[in-house]
Parts: structure tokens; sequence; C-alpha cells
């Protein structure tokens, strides 16, 4: 892969999460692999939203950096272990969404067949316990969902997705993000109705 494009890609979505709010300060982390040895991720204390090439470092994936002196994001093993599990994953993206995150605080998953496009895309959004925020702990209870699910709720703490191609992993972020705000507004309404068993399996027929 050609690095400048990588870095210019994780630059532009990162904007985009920035402006829709999806990585509020210096929260969050991008990585993009790049062989089946390196991966491309923020560095430590970056800001996803104002990313420029230096905030992007060339890490193995025993997490050291191959092209600076500078660190790599403190989230580096969880994206390594994404990367080991899927070899399908090409690009990651972990963010505090306000929505997401108020569900992952709330420890809720979002397990519900609410909406077509949601049961569709993601079958379900699981919830993963509580690990200390850059540990081996988090780590470990995170990856264990990474098999079934390209998407994950971490308790207290954010969201993180896995895709194929970049503009699709954050469209489904955006999708995601959408849908926990629609979840909370039916609460409010109090009503929420629930898609059937034989509407579900119809769903997944269309895929």
């Amino acid at each position: 892969m050609d690095i400048k494009l990588l870095k210019d890609e994780l630059i532009k979505y990162g904007k985009l999460c920035g402006e829709k709010d999806f990585t509020p300060g210096i929260s969050g982390n991008l990585s993009a692999r790049v062989d089946d040895n390196r991966i491309l991720i923020t560095t430590s204390g970056s800001a996803n939203g104002y990313l420029s090439e230096n905030d992007l470092v060339l890490m193995d994936f025993d997490g050291k950096v191959l092209d600076s002196d500078k660190k790599a994001s403190s989230e580096k093993m969880l994206h390594v272990a994404f990367y080991k599990m899927r070899p399908d994953i090409r690009y990651i993206m972990h963010v505090h969404a306000p929505y997401l995150s108020s569900f992952a605080a709330a420890h809720i998953p979002l397990d519900k067949p609410l909406m077509a496009e949601i049961v569709f895309y993601f079958g379900q959004i699981p919830l993963a316990e509580y690990g200390l925020p850059s540990s081996k702990d988090l780590v470990e209870k995170t990856s264990k969902y990474f098999k079934d699910y390209n998407a994950v709720l971490m308790a207290n703490h954010g969201f993180i997705i896995g895709g194929k191609e970049l503009k699709e992993t954050y469209l489904q972020l955006e999708l995601a993000e959408a849908y926990a705000k629609t979840v909370i507004n039916t609460r409010v309404l109090g009503k929420e109705v629930l898609l059937n068993k034989e509407q579900v399996e119809e769903i997944y027929s269309l895929k």
C-alpha cells in the first residue's frame, strides 16, 4: 500500500470524525493495515479531527514504531488484535461518539432488531466489558467480539469499528451513531416496536 495515500485517507476521515463530533478533543484513534506485518496508526495525544502526516506512524504488529520517534496510540495493541483476528479488516476507527458512548457508559448493547439497516449491516452491536484504557485487559475483553462483529461498544469507554474500505467504515460509524440516537429517541417517546423474527430473517436473506 502507498503510505502517503493511506495517510491522506486517514487525515480526511479523521477530519470528518471531528466535524461530526465523533472524536472530541484528543479522544480516539485511527489506523490502516499496510500489510501483514505493519499498520499505520495515529500517534499518542493526537486529535483525529486535526491530523497531519506527522500524527501518523508506521508500526509493526509487536507495537514497535518503525519510522518516527513519536509514540503510537496507547490503544495500539487493540488495533493489532483486530487485524490479527480478521485478515479482511483493513481500517479501524476507535471513537467516542456521544450517542454510542452513552450506551457504552450505560452498559447497554445495541442488540435489539429495531431498524432494518442496522440488522443488515451489523446484526447487532455487542457490549464488551470494561477494561482499563490501553491495557491488556481491555484488549482481551474487547477482541473476543472481533471474530463475529465488525463493531463493538466498549463499556465506559467508546466504540470501535473495522472495515475493508475506509469510506465504508466511516459511513457505518455514521449509521451506528444515528441508530444510537434513534434508540434513545424511541425511549423518550416511550415506545419501541421491534422487528419480528420473520422480518429479521427476510433482511438477512437480502445479503
